[in-house]
């Protein structure tokens, strides 16, 4: 017998436009993406709700829209909090 399950954790570009993560945690080898990350305050317990997927990713941090590209986006892991889709 199955049960049901969910993601509760990914990378923050499998997130679906509207909804939210709490960062769990920034991982890569390029410390130009880990320093930009810090600099507008994507750092763990941050949390960001994706406004947009394409042709940009835009992500808002206490109601600041902020432009990422893939690479930086693909660094962040977030936790799921909010699925409800706008």
């Amino acid at each position: 017998m199955f049960t049901r399950f969910s993601v509760t954790g990914c990378s923050l570009e499998l997130l679906r436009t509207g909804e939210r993560g709490i960062v769990a945690f920034c991982k890569s080898q390029d410390e130009k993406i880990l320093k930009k990350l810090i600099s507008i305050r994507i750092v763990t317990g941050t949390y960001i709700t994706l406004k947009q997927h394409f042709p940009s990713l835009i992500i808002n941090i206490e109601n600041i829209d902020f432009v990422l590209d893939l690479a930086s986006a693909r660094a962040i892991y977030v936790r799921v909090i909010d699925n409800s889709i706008n």
